[in-house]
């Protein structure tokens, strides 16, 4: 059986561990932590980056330093992970979904402006599949409309809009480094910021609330209790794990692509046929092969394809339920406008295998038995 996704390793990841015990530093803030913070700072041109233990927490953090308050609205598409939502749900806010662009399968630009009230506080841009959001466009409506920008970048870790790294352009950037990511820890997340007025709140924030960093930097003599906080630093042994991948992570890049083309050359000729449609990547953004994906004809078509596949010894899968479509979705949120894409595209979506140690021969016999499927459908 091929896998949908098996976690990256490199093979420094035991020795960086065992490195990370031996400091006698396992908490969060030990050296491997502030190693992939560093790195993370230099290559994507950030200001501020703070590892957490997940992008869920990410986002939690972004939350709250936007001061979302009950009964503010934030805009975002339904076609996204749970946590996207949550993450302001937990502070009382209101979700306002909008429809998604069906060639991208990103928040629709064009749909934001027409969805904000007086209460609107945030615009949550998801970059489905790293593939970058326009994010001129929604930074512009954000400045004219005084709101808030949280990008999640969840899939987004080396991803580019316009030579800027997916995360640093709106006011605040979270990662993902799930074992589901190009690059993992396991568990694991970062917050992204280039305002300093953000920084002593987010670090006290995720120190459960102390002004612990400061203490461990000598600028005060002691640390207490000054503010609201919770434990999103993750251990110095998961920062050690990521760190093993971020040396690597033009070779872990290089290899995922190697596979993405692979799949896309491959499958031109079905998309020529109009039998699928293949992962779109505008002009304006440099993908991370996060993921390959196909569109089928309907969800019936996808449903036997998976079928086939799966008997054929590859797992492949759909991804997310759209959130308005769920129950908590309709307790918290309301979708504004008409669900003209979002539950359409992602009942067509399905997702091929990709993870850094699949081997090219096996993507190959992936690639054939896609070809080979005897269920497509005209789109």
């Amino acid at each position: 059986m091929i896998d949908f996704n098996v976690a990256p390793f490199t093979g420094k990841e035991t020795e960086y561990m065992q490195q990370a015990i031996a400091n006698g530093k396992l908490c969060g803030d030990g050296p491997f932590t502030k190693k992939c913070s560093q790195w993370m700072k230099e290559h994507f041109e950030s200001q501020h980056c703070l590892l957490t233990t997940s992008c869920t927490h990410a986002l939690e953090m972004a939350a709250y330093l936007c001061d979302i308050q009950p009964g503010d609205e934030v805009i975002m598409p339904a076609y996204t992970f749970v946590s996207t939502a949550d993450a302001f749900v937990l502070r009382g806010a209101k979700i306002v979904f909008v429809d998604i662009n069906p060639k991208t399968m990103n928040l629709d630009e064009n749909l934001i402006e027409e969805a904000i009230t007086e209460k609107t506080r945030a615009i949550v841009p998801v970059h489905y599949a790293g593939v970058a959001c326009a994010m001129d466009e929604i930074m512009a409506i954000a400045r004219k409309h005084n709101l808030l920008v949280v990008e999640d970048a969840a899939q987004g870790v080396n991803a580019w809009y316009k030579g800027k790294a997916l995360g640093t352009i709106g006011d605040f950037g979270c990662y993902s480094f799930h074992e589901t990511k190009n690059y993992t820890m396991g568990e694991g997340g970062a917050l992204l910021f280039q305002e300093d007025k953000y920084q002593e709140k987010a670090e006290i924030l995720r120190e459960k609330g102390t002004d612990r960093s400061k203490f461990f930097r000598g600028q005060v003599d002691k640390y207490t209790w000054v503010d609201y906080g919770s434990s999103y630093l993750p251990s110095d042994l998961n920062a050690a794990y990521l760190y093993a991948q971020l040396e690597l992570f033009k070779e872990i890049n290089d290899k995922r692509m190697a596979i993405w083309n692979l799949y896309n050359e491959a499958f031109a000729s079905l998309e020529e046929k109009h039998l699928v449609e293949r992962p779109f990547v505008p002009d304006y953004a440099v993908h991370n092969a996060h993921m390959y994906y196909l569109k089928l004809k309907n969800l019936e078509t996808r449903t036997a394809f998976i079928r086939y596949m799966k008997e054929n010894g590859v797992q492949c899968v759909f991804h997310y339920i759209p959130l308005h479509t769920a129950t908590a979705g309709q307790k918290f949120g309301r979708f504004h406008g008409e669900d003209r894409y979002t539950t359409r595209e992602s009942e067509r979506l399905v997702r091929l295998p990709m993870y850094y140690n699949l081997d090219l021969a096996q993507a190959e016999q992936v690639a054939e038995l896609v070809l080979k499927f005897p269920g497509y459908q005209e789109i």
